[in-house]
């Protein structure tokens, strides 16, 4: 655990899903599957291929209209509102998505300031000054705020894409894969700079990956897709004893090991000297 994440009660979860049910055609992705997020905590959301992990983020946060079940989110209905008052909440979330989806015409600045002129309507300079203090933030330098996407490495745009879904102060963050792509220190220093920002600014993390190393890092809880719903959730230790031949292989094979052995490395022992 990451923090003092409430237990689990219905008053504090800022997500409720309930039986959701997302087809293509014939082929039914999700059939009746129920998830909460709970305020304050990071839910990882993990599966294998074709589980819908991104279909469930996509649902959540509006992009796709489930074919049955409910989602709450904040304790509303989306689906249910009008333009003005969906967009209102919507202004609450946060997005990573997997490949940053910055403006490649735009500067960093210029990209986290076009939120808060369009959604906050500041005005420009105010929004420009607000834009270099989220990239601050996420421990990106002054002189980042003027560069363009197509200079900066992996791990800078990662965290521009962070400082960007920060930009609006959201109650929650949604992470599509956010250290794909990075080597391990630049995944490892995400991770950390996750976990440091949501203590801080003690937003709720709904976090879909497959980077078991991230996953023993910064989740209170984890959720395993599979079987069209939520096989299991609970925190990372007890999930991976589930009695199931995919999340055996995914957390006792040879890279979980690796993942477990570094996060117990890591961990502060809580022996007093003699």
């Amino acid at each position: 655990m990451h923090s003092d994440v409430p237990k689990q009660d219905k008053d504090h979860s800022v997500i409720n899903v309930t039986g959701l049910v997302n087809r293509f055609g014939s082929h039914i992705v999700h059939d009746h599957l129920d998830l909460t997020l709970e305020r304050g905590e990071i839910l990882g959301v993990v599966g294998g291929s074709g589980t819908g992990k991104s279909v469930l983020l996509r649902s959540i946060v509006g992009l796709r209209r489930p074919n049955e079940g409910t989602i709450k989110v904040l304790g509303t209905a989306l689906h249910e509102l009008d333009e003005t008052e969906r967009s209102r909440i919507e202004r609450r979330f946060g997005v990573l998505f997997q490949q940053g989806a910055l403006f490649s015409s735009l500067n960093l600045q210029e990209n986290i300031a076009l939120a808060l002129i369009e959604h906050a309507k500041l005005p420009r300079e105010d929004a420009e000054h607000l834009a270099r203090v989220k990239l601050s933030l996420v421990g990106l330098p002054p002189e980042a705020a003027l560069q363009f996407p197509e200079s900066l490495s992996g791990g800078m745009i990662k965290r521009a894409a962070l400082a960007r879904a920060l930009a609006l102060d959201p109650d929650i963050l949604f992470l599509d894969e956010p250290t794909a792509g990075l080597d391990p220190i630049g995944a490892a220093s995400f991770d950390q700079l996750l976990v440091t920002l949501r203590n801080a600014l003690g937003f709720s993390v709904f976090l879909v990956t497959h980077d078991l190393d991230t996953l023993y890092a910064v989740c209170d809880r984890v959720a395993v897709l599979s079987q069209k719903r939520v096989l299991v959730v609970d925190t990372i230790d007890k999930v991976a004893q589930t009695d199931d031949e995919w999340v055996q292989d995914y957390f006792h094979g040879p890279r979980g090991r690796a993942a477990q052995h570094a996060h117990t490395a890591s961990s502060p022992t809580t022996d007093s000297p003699e």
